[in-house]
């Protein structure tokens, strides 16, 4: 079913009379496999209302992102999120929504500067699995009272309600973008670089490392972004306080070049490739080196990407494998993994008992007969 209007859409949740699968463009088959009757989102689509000069959007669920993205970079704008396209990972075909990346909390690079999409976001509407229309927030930063369900139905995964309208904060596409490459790091050394760099005065908006770049070898991406002068200066500043490290140091100042190689990084490219299950591990950076020690004693083939200066890490294992069998501190979501073990693992982290008595309590509240993707996290 694709309802074309809000009240469309409540009649339906209103009379489902069994468990509703609830989609966007269908890019991010990600969680626990759900049976039920598909709802997509993608009738509930178009831009309502855009203000550059107060950086504001108001769209439908179901607007594409990429005409959000073309309506925002005609007037030299973009979502400061940076939202990460799965298609290439999972294998999928479809259209990214905006109201899917808002489900997901869908974040990129640029989150260590910028925050996560939950941190963009200004205002919703959403149907509850009542059939009930709610909407929270507004047009401004400061228009929340009450619960924040703007911040709670970002990264809900539709299990809570199915938005219907976004509002979102945008900013400027900068001047110009550098980024220093320092080819040739061990993991610990480049998080301790990527550690230093975000440490620095200099206004860092991207810490990436691969221990398999495009060619094979060692390369760490650190990104700054600004006015001309402002970026050849912090450039020429991060590549003097960087060189303690070792490696070989550079700068590329295309802009194209550094745009492919970031959004290479964001979609986790490296690992498109090949068979097997990939995780998404959120660590303290310091650890993260250590998990993936840990994890290549026991899987020789581990496929890694470090972003985030290191906090967050990619990993690509055998089918099958549970990737929190190696004590760490954080948490692991599976975001790549075949029907049968999405549905043998847990795949979102388990949640402490205080904060999975919360989480279900919410449901309870929001979807009182579990009929809104059920199971879908666990």
């Amino acid at each position: 079913m694709t309802p074309s209007t809000e009240a469309e859409l409540s009649d339906v949740i209103a009379g489902a009379q069994g468990p509703l699968r609830i989609q966007g463009g269908g890019t991010r088959d990600i969680g626990a496999p759900v049976q039920g009757t598909v709802v997509s989102t993608t009738g509930l689509s178009g831009v309502s209302l855009y203000e550059p000069g107060a950086l504001t959007l108001v769209a439908g669920a179901g607007t594409p992102l990429a005409e959000i993205e073309a309506t925002l970079a005609a007037e030299g704008q973009r979502l400061a999120f940076e939202p990460m396209d799965h298609r290439g990972l999972l294998g999928t075909t479809g259209t990214s929504t905006i109201g899917g990346v808002v489900a997901g909390n869908i974040s990129g690079p640029r989150r260590i500067q910028a925050g996560a999409c939950r941190d963009s976001l200004l205002g919703v509407r959403f149907v509850d699995g009542a059939g009930r229309v709610l909407k929270n927030g507004g047009r401004v930063m400061k228009n929340v009272t009450g619960y924040d369900l703007v911040k709670l139905m970002a990264g809900s995964w539709g299990t809570l309600g199915v938005l219907t309208e976004v509002s979102l904060k945008v900013q400027a596409v900068p001047e110009a973008v550098g980024c220093v490459l320092i080819n040739g790091l061990s993991d610990k050394d480049a998080v301790a670089a990527m550690s230093a760099a975000l440490g620095s005065p200099y206004d860092v908006s991207g810490a990436a490392h691969a221990p398999s770049g495009v060619d094979g070898h060692p390369v760490t991406m650190i990104r700054i972004e600004g006015l001309e002068a402002s970026v050849a200066y912090r450039a020429a500043k991060l590549t003097d306080a960087l060189a303690r490290f070792g490696g070989e140091l550079s700068v590329e100042r295309d802009a194209n070049k550094v745009a492919a190689g970031w959004a290479w990084v964001r979609d986790v490219t490296v690992l498109q490739e090949g068979d097997g299950d990939v995780w998404r591990i959120s660590v303290k950076p310091s650890d993260g080196p250590k998990v993936v020690e840990k994890l290549q004693a026991l899987y020789a083939d581990l496929g890694v990407l470090y972003d985030w200066g290191g906090g967050l890490v990619w990993v690509q294992v055998a089918e099958g494998t549970d990737v929190r069998s190696v004590a760490f501190e954080g948490h692991a979501t599976l975001i790549r993994g075949s029907q049968d073990t999405r549905a043998s693992l847990q795949v979102f982290h388990p949640e402490p008992a205080p904060l999975a008595a919360l989480s279900q309590g919410l449901r309870a509240k929001f979807d009182p007969c579990g009929i809104l993707n059920p199971g879908l996290m666990g």
